[in-house]
């Protein structure tokens, strides 16, 4: 079994539920288990992991992985919104999975709503996570093809094309197709057709 996993998916995918159904699975076989997450991630609970579903799991809340050392018992490590964290945290977890044979199971986006990759995220990949595509139907009204882009629209229902990669809140985002996405950029950048 590959002992680093980046599960992604775009906002929406489930992340969060399928880390703290895997919690749960652990804790009812007595598989000995972490959860952490970024200090960043404030959203819904400052020391829980919590999903839209409305079902939650506590965690440790870390500004950074540099000091961090699992637990000597700890058989597998549950990060949510890997993608807040950094590149050398992410190389942290390699020295955790490598050297402590602890599997570390990671969840998250790969992109920002830029279209640009969060640095934690690409070193996922760099570094070679097996990588777990947790698919999301595109929500733009009708469509039915998979949903590939985080869009963030401002208040306007404007899409934001540039801008900080990471603001923190679903409600502003939606996920979408590439061609629903690429339309809400043309219209954005004047470009509509």
């Amino acid at each position: 079994m590959a002992n680093l996993h980046f599960h992604y998916g775009v906002m929406g995918a489930s992340k969060s539920a399928k880390l703290i159904t895997t919690a749960y699975d652990f804790e009812r076989t007595g598989n000995k288990y972490e959860v952490i997450k970024p200090m960043r991630d404030n959203r819904d609970s400052v020391d829980h992991v919590v999903s839209r579903l409305g079902i939650s799991v506590p965690a440790i809340a870390l500004k950074s992985l540099a000091g961090y050392k699992p637990k000597s018992d700890t058989q597998f490590l549950l990060i949510d919104e890997v993608q807040f964290f950094s590149a050398a945290d992410i190389d942290r977890l390699v020295k955790i999975a490598d050297d402590r044979n602890v599997v570390v199971m990671c969840y998250g986006l790969m992109a920002d709503s830029n279209q640009h990759l969060f640095p934690a995220s690409k070193r996922l990949v760099e570094v070679g996570a097996k990588l777990h595509l947790l698919e999301a139907v595109c929500q733009y009204d009708g469509c039915k093809k998979l949903a590939t882009h985080n869009a963030r629209f401002d208040k306007d229902g404007k899409l934001v094309i540039n801008g900080p990669q990471i603001a923190v809140g679903a409600s502003q985002y939606k996920s979408l197709c590439r061609s629903h996405f690429n339309m809400f950029k043309n219209i954005a950048q004047g470009n509509e057709k």
